[in-house]
């Protein structure tokens, strides 16, 4: 019997009897097409606005890598057809190429997007449609970065120095902290504030000021002040 395929990745399955004397050839193929499967990667530089993304039967393609970064300078959306439309596929995708790449697997109406500069795991099911399974999982590109970039994230409590050689801060809640130098506007110390404006300090408890210094040394208070007395 005549050589047949596998569905997804077209490796060659010899029949019984096949190809004696050449065996090998096919072997080594064989074992090409799953080194790309399960780890191979390839950059392709997109042009135009379509491209075809084919697993071939049995032959080395581009459709058997595992991981493919797309590359180039496209001034236009570009579209890549995963071929053949009934074989299914898991690609992990890097865009580079300047717009956003669509993939689609023929007539199905589900098309996944990968914006330019984004990853994204595309899974083309077979029965013309893809999808995006960054999005459906719920997995951010930007995850890092919203980490990297929020000040007031909970976690572990840090004992020590910090040296700041030129920062502006606006407001900020210290528990324990030595700074060096800081340019300070408000400081949250619980049920007191101290804030500075225009060259004047204000004390504040409760959302009120309570007392005020400027910067002549004149110290203004709501309240009795008391010159001689236990702390």
């Amino acid at each position: 019997m005549p050589s047949t395929y596998t569905t997804n990745s077209g490796i060659e399955k010899p029949g019984s009897g096949e190809q004696s004397g050449t065996w090998g050839t096919t072997v080594n193929t064989n074992m090409d097409i799953i080194d790309r499967s399960v780890n191979g990667v390839k950059s392709i530089a997109l042009t135009g606005t379509t491209s075809t993304l084919t697993t071939s039967d049995g032959l080395l393609s581009d459709g058997h890598y595992a991981l493919i970064r797309f590359t180039g300078s496209l001034s236009a959306g570009h579209t890549v057809t995963v071929s053949p439309s009934d074989a299914e596929k898991v690609y992990l995708i890097r865009n580079n190429s300047g717009q956003t790449v669509t993939f689609t697997q023929g007539s199905g109406a589900a098309t996944a997007d990968v914006s330019d500069g984004e990853s994204a795991i595309i899974y083309a099911d077979g029965s013309d449609e893809c999808h995006n399974l960054t999005d459906l999982l719920g997995v951010s590109n930007s995850v890092q970065t919203e980490i990297d970039t929020k000040a007031d994230v909970d976690g572990p409590t840090f004992t020590g120095t910090v040296t700041i050689p030129t920062a502006t801060i606006t407001t900020a809640t210290v528990t324990t902290a030595t700074i060096t130098t800081g340019n300070i506007t408000t400081v949250d110390l619980g049920d007191w504030t101290v804030t500075e404006s225009s060259g004047v300090l204000y004390f504040a408890t409760g959302g009120t000021n309570k007392m005020k210094l400027d910067a002549s040394g004149n110290l203004t208070v709501v309240g009795d002040v008391t010159a001689y007395g236990t702390v």
